[in-house]
């Protein structure tokens, strides 16, 4: 008895044995009889790597429905290669393994979803070879995948990458954070060792070296060229990075239904919350001139000490960029892409539509850095007439230039109309900075004086969100609530004093400059 189609079917056996000791197979005489035997079902499979034929067997069925069924699945599995040679292959490979191993055979709608993404149809795929599937599709900003990469091949892959994705769990992740924080102690232990070898290379007396001091500097000099390198460690807004790139790349395994559980939502890290901006007060600025030393890694200017910034920058012909990035608060890198196209004199408006970033050392112009990024902002009458008079300058360059003038329409470029390296920006920004003798900010904290310079006209936060184009008010609210109660103070001072008094109190807080 026996049914076939497409190299397969379904028959009845028993292991019934002749006299010489051979199974006697379909002529066993009692298989005629209903109770009699197994069922077998049996399907020809597409060829192995080496073109070679291979058939899917299973025994043991009572009834030929079961058998029926079994072969009706493992034929909707082969149906979905389809044409695809490489698919066929990789069903092939699939449902060989699964007989030899004596394994349920899978759902077809399990083996379709992960034929489509491309990803073992066994279901042994380790998180190493996902993660290069994930990264593969990733449609994000080159900035933004780079720095996914860098998670993915310096973390993630090292300490997790051989285990299999589906049994990932919060245990795995919270030893590789472990092993994070391990190497952070060794790394900070190794840089003190070298700062104290540099300091042993460094010669103590003026002059000449005499022949017994000159061996021992070349002694502890060879000493240094064995150490390592300075390293940076992995801090905690870096840890929870990483998680988040391994959150979302988990999140799409179980978008398409490889996992079911995402380990990295519920692993315990350090907070690693963004550091909020402190203002350059008079106390701050009199201790870094007297020791040095930086309050915070964020430092903002007063308005006050912004416009000493400007007085020193006016002559330069970037003056415009850093006046624009000021006062209305845009990225290095909207800045450095800002076209005349998206900008409206007349009305006062400009439009944040495109961005310069540096991706693998060199600039790209990419979308803004988030949709809420891309919006339209007012300009106050000064800014404009800032840019109006840096377009005629502008113009001025382009004549210069003559047939060596590149047209890239952006409003900030080079004496040749080229882009201005973003890094180029930055440099110069430093240089007029010390020139002006202002205590140190970075380019990117001229968005924060931005949010100053508004709150200490008036703006409100729900103002300085819209100008700063943040998405929520609570971002806004995170990065400034340390920083603008000390405006708040001078703001206090002058509403005080509006209201006359017979006899006025000597306020006990002096005023910000």
């Amino acid at each position: 008895m026996a049914t076939s189609r497409r190299g397969g079917g379904v028959t009845k056996r028993c292991e019934c044995r002749g006299d010489d000791g051979r199974r006697l197979g379909a002529s066993c005489p009692q298989l005629s009889k209903r109770s009699h035997g197994n069922y077998e079902m049996h399907q020809e499979l597409p060829p192995d790597a080496e073109g070679k034929r291979r058939r899917f067997r299973r025994t043991g069925f009572t009834g030929s429905k079961d058998a029926q069924a079994a072969l009706d699945r493992v034929r909707a599995i082969l149906d979905l290669a389809g044409d695809d040679e490489d698919a066929q292959r990789r069903v092939g490979d699939l449902l060989q393994g699964i007989m030899r191993d004596r394994k349920t055979i899978p759902e077809p709608v399990e083996v379709s979803r992960r034929l489509g993404v491309g990803v073992p149809l066994d279901g042994k795929m380790q998180l190493g070879e996902w993660l290069d599937t994930w990264i593969a599709t990733k449609k994000t900003r080159g900035t933004t995948t780079g720095s996914y990469r860098g998670h993915i091949e310096n973390h993630l892959k090292p300490h997790l990458g051989h285990l299999r994705l589906d049994r990932l769990n919060v245990g795995h992740l919270q030893e590789m954070f472990d092993a994070i924080a391990e190497q952070n102690n060794v790394i900070a232990a190794e840089n003190a060792a070298r700062r104290e070898q540099l300091a042993r290379c460094t010669r103590g007396r003026p002059g000449a070296p005499k022949a017994s001091e000159r061996a021992k500097l070349a002694e502890e000099r060879a000493k240094l060229a064995e150490m390592k390198p300075f390293r940076r460690v992995t801090g905690p807004a870096t840890r929870q990075r990483i998680r988040s790139t391994l959150r979302a790349a988990l999140n799409a395994a179980i978008a398409r239904q490889l996992i079911v559980f995402n380990p990295a939502a519920h692993v315990e890290l350090d907070s690693g919350r963004r550091r909020k901006p402190v203002l350059w007060t008079d106390e701050h600025i009199a201790r870094w001139r007297e020791t040095g030393i930086v309050p915070s890694p964020v430092m903002v200017w007063s308005p006050h000490l912004f416009g000493e910034f400007l007085d020193v920058a006016e002559g330069h012909r970037l003056y415009p960029y850093y006046h624009l990035i000021g006062f209305r608060g845009l990225r290095r890198g909207e800045g450095a892409g800002q076209g005349w196209a998206d900008i409206d004199l007349d009305r006062g408006l400009l439009t944040v539509a495109a961005e310069l970033v540096v991706d693998g050392g060199e600039v790209v112009e990419t979308e803004p850095k988030t949709d809420g990024s891309a919006a339209t902002i007012a300009l106050d009458s000064v800014t404009v007439q800032v840019l109006r008079d840096h377009r005629a300058r502008q113009g001025e360059e382009r004549r210069a230039a003559g047939g060596t003038w590149v047209e890239t329409g952006k409003v900030f470029t080079t004496e040749t109309g080229e882009w201005v390296h973003p890094d180029v920006l930055s440099r110069v920004f430093r240089q007029l900075s010390d020139k002006a003798g202002l205590p140190p900010i970075n380019l990117r904290d001229l968005r924060h004086v931005a949010a100053t310079v508004q709150h200490a006209a008036g703006a409100d936060l729900h103002a300085i969100k819209e100008t700063l184009r943040h998405s929520t008010i609570t971002l806004t609210s995170d990065t400034y609530t340390s920083l603008l109660p000390q405006v708040d103070r001078d703001i206090a001072e002058r509403a005080a004093a509006v209201v006359p008094r017979a006899r006025r109190r000597s306020p006990s807080t002096p005023a910000l400059p």
